[in-house]
């Protein structure tokens, strides 16, 4: 298939290798030139603004937006309905509002285009493991894509397969190849930002644990009960077998065999957004969301001061998604 990408960064310029290595063809535009030519080395048609993209593709047209949230996909968006024709296709893929999702596409919809949000976690590691995508929007559109999505996604891979899956009517046999179609516009970017909450509090976990192994050897205990306990080896050993084995926990590993104290990070950990988002909802839901409330105010009272878990948040975050911290 033919699709143009908006948005040639971390994670925009790698889906667009990523389909480019599955024979689908990608027109690609970015503001900035360099991410233009560094993606044109690998087989992309570059395009010189949304207008000379519009002529490069073909009819209907697939648009893929890969931009921050907020104003810059907003725009963008408003300048492609300039360019779009009815039964053309809009992408959202980063990291929207859902409720933004659901305007556009009451928007899109009266003018003959369909407008599909994609959930999607891959970081910079997506390009070689694949993407896991939550997909919101109308059904035959989404369908349509299918060869898109099958290519980004992981695949089956050697994940081993659930017992018992597929006995329920309705399962969506493409979870196990790592994308689903879950629903209306605003569903996919609704159950990616559940995701990243949940992701908030599995890493929070993770930092308070290694906080709490590195201080067994703080002055402030008897001399007797002070480990100088090798956090490297320990991450390592979690990851053989354990009941809390992860890719996050691979991240940690990896960050703590580089450097035991971190000592490149400051620990001031940003979030994205989505966190927040979450918390919002399980307030409109009644739902409790302590462990998720709190992960997201650890991050708040990081920037203010900073532990060594701290540091472990912020060395997570690089590893998945190359995110560097909020300058000081």
């Amino acid at each position: 298939m033919k699709i143009g990408i908006i948005g040639l960064g971390r994670m925009g310029g790698n889906i667009a290798r990523r389909l480019m290595r599955g024979g689908h063809i990608v027109v690609g535009y970015d503001r900035g030139q360099q991410a233009v030519d560094d993606v044109v080395k690998d087989g992309m048609i570059a395009a010189t603004g949304l207008e000379d993209m519009s002529a490069k593709l073909d009819t209907p047209a697939i648009y893929w937006v890969m931009l921050p949230a907020g104003d810059p996909t907003d725009q963008t968006i408003q300048a492609l309905c300039q360019h779009a024709r009815p039964g053309d296709v809009i992408i959202d893929g980063g990291n929207t509002f859902y409720r933004d999702d659901i305007r556009r596409a009451k928007d899109l919809t009266e003018k003959g285009i369909s407008y599909i949000d994609v959930g999607t976690s891959g970081g910079v590691w997506g390009l070689e493991r694949g993407y896991c995508m939550m997909i919101g929007g109308p059904k035959d559109a989404v369908d349509a894509l299918d060869p898109i999505f099958e290519t980004l996604a992981p695949g089956l891979g050697t994940i081993p397969r659930t017992p018992g899956r597929m006995a329920q009517e309705g399962e969506d046999p493409r979870a196990e190849k790592g994308y689903i179609h879950t629903g209306p516009a605003g569903s996919g970017h609704f159950v990616k930002m559940v995701h990243n909450g949940i992701e908030y509090g599995l890493m929070q976990a993770y930092a308070e644990g290694f906080d709490v192994l590195k201080g067994k050897n703080s002055d402030k205990l008897s001399e007797d009960e002070r480990f100088d306990l090798n956090l490297t080896d320990i991450a390592e050993v979690w990851r053989r077998g354990s009941v809390i084995s992860s890719w996050l926990l691979d991240l940690c590993a990896q960050q703590l065999a580089k450097d035991m104290d971190l000592s490149k990070f400051t620990g001031s950990v940003a979030d994205s957004g989505e966190g927040h988002w979450t918390i919002e909802a399980a307030m409109e839901e009644a739902v409790p969301a302590h462990v998720l409330t709190a992960a997201l105010f650890a991050r708040y009272r990081s920037r203010v001061e900073h532990t060594f878990g701290d540091k472990l948040l912020s060395a997570m975050r690089f590893g998945f998604g190359g995110h560097v911290e909020m300058p000081q």
